[in-house]
Formats: C-alpha cells, sequence, structure tokens
C-alpha cells in the first residue's frame, strides 16, 4: 500500500449506513463509492488478513453479515474501521479506500472466485 501522494483523492464525504452495511464515499470530482462492510472487511490492509508477503493472505469466510461499528480518523491519510467480529487493526488509507472503489467489481469477483475454489462460504 503506497503512502499519499498529492493526487491522492480525498473523499468529502463518509457515511456509513448501518441498516444495509455498507460505507459511502463522495468525492469532489463527483466519483461515489457504496462499499459494502463485508467487501471492505475481506479487503482489509491488516497483516491479519495480508499476511506479511505475497501468498501469505488468508481468505476470510463467513463474512457476509459483518458490521463496522466505529469509523476513526488516522491523522489526515487514513481510516480505522472497527468491526463487529472484532477486527479493527487494519489501517485504510484515502489511496487504499479509492483503489477498492474503482476495483470493487474486479476485486468482489475475484474474492467470491478463491472463495468458491476454497469450498468456502459467505456465510457464517
Amino acid at each position: 500500500m503506497a503512502g499519499l501522494n498529492p493526487n491522492t483523492p480525498i473523499p468529502s464525504e463518509v457515511r456509513l449506513l448501518t441498516a444495509s452495511h455498507t460505507l459511502e464515499l463522495a468525492y469532489d470530482d463527483g466519483q461515489r463509492f457504496s462499499l459494502p462492510c463485508e467487501y471492505l472487511r475481506v479487503y482489509s490492509p491488516s497483516a491479519e488478513v495480508r499476511g506479511h508477503g505475497p501468498g501469505q493472505e488468508v481468505l476470510q469466510v463467513g463474512k457476509k453479515n459483518v458490521a463496522i461499528t466505529a469509523i476513526e480518523p488516522v491523522g489526515h491519510y487514513a481510516l480505522k474501521l472497527v468491526f463487529d467480529d472484532g477486527h479493527d487493526s487494519g489501517l485504510y488509507s484515502w489511496d487504499y479506500l479509492y483503489e477498492l472503489g474503482r476495483n470493487q467489481q474486479t476485486y468482489w469477483q475475484d474474492y467470491l472466485n478463491r472463495l468458491a475454489a476454497a469450498g468456502a462460504s459467505r456465510e457464517s
């Protein structure tokens, strides 16, 4: 994950929609992303999920109904998301959140493919 650069899009609005388990990000350029809590959880930038190097990623299963219980700003460069399954160690930089939004369809399909290959489920 790259550090903050001068071209990093920073959301002008961050809203947690608790009923739909969605984090909404709005940008001054008109871009809007609705990122489900499950998607954010399974793509957490934490070492617990990503491992400490290539090939060490840990497939997250049973996260379909996970919710975000708190959002904490980290400096001017990231958000710490606290999930109701106890996970709270990932720092979501503005760059990474924008990347997750831009690539949501591709990344989500990749996750579903990895779940299927592992014979795993989104259900808890």
